[in-house]
């Protein structure tokens, strides 16, 4: 077990819960999910990198009594919805995390489709998933200067975190590959297809496309 959540107070009716890991966040996350029917009501539960936002708290108080006596566990349950993405690898920046990693650009690609990935948390743009589960040693840097556009579906490095952009947009993170799937789409329920706690595969496609 790793210890006690901190519990702060956030406006006129939200609770900011602070914790020491993603691994805690995505644990978190998972037994309110799990306890929702259980506490005081809650408008919505917003995990991030290492605080989990429950807004529209209807008794706060009674709510932070009872999160602060919470002890987590450090890891996530491994149960959760899962996703498979079939992924070309050929991304413009694949042979340089390939080369930051010290490897052939053949073994990035096992290196990365290799693990089951979690979304940790979404933000950035709808249906953007913040996905772990790449080990730490093989982390990059996001690029010195971002890209204007980025194409949507593409599959992408930053740090530890591996990304799937849902849309074109500006982007400044290492692009590996795409992916066909999509990943935003209102007239589907739930519109994102990568959720916080949703355990992902990326599939390597072989050929061209």
């Amino acid at each position: 077990m790793a210890g006690h959540p901190a519990v702060r107070p956030v406006g006129e009716d939200a609770l900011l819960v602070e914790v020491g890991s993603a691994e805690q966040v995505a644990a978190l996350y998972a037994l309110l999910t799990a306890r929702r029917a259980d506490l005081p009501p809650i408008t919505e539960i917003v995990p991030a990198a290492r605080t989990v936002l429950l807004d529209g708290v209807a008794d706060r108080a009674a709510l932070a009594r009872l999160l602060t006596g919470w002890e987590l566990p450090e890891h996530p349950p491994a149960a959760g919805p899962s996703v498979e993405l079939a992924t070309r690898y050929d991304g413009a920046d694949l042979a340089e995390v390939a080369a930051l990693w010290g490897v052939s650009p053949e073994a990035a690609v096992r290196i990365h489709s290799e693990p089951e990935y979690r979304v940790a948390f979404c933000g950035f743009a709808p249906g953007f998933g913040y996905l772990t589960g790449l080990p730490e040693r093989w982390q990059v840097p996001r690029r010195a200067t971002p890209r204007s556009s980025v194409p949507a579906g593409s599959v992408a490095l930053a740090g530890t975190y591996t990304g799937v952009y849902p849309r074109s947009s500006p982007g400044g993170w290492q692009l590996l590959g795409r992916t066909e799937a999509v990943l935003w789409d209102l007239g589907r329920e739930p519109a994102a297809l990568l959720a916080p706690g949703v355990r992902v595969r990326f599939t390597p496609v072989v050929g061209h496309g």
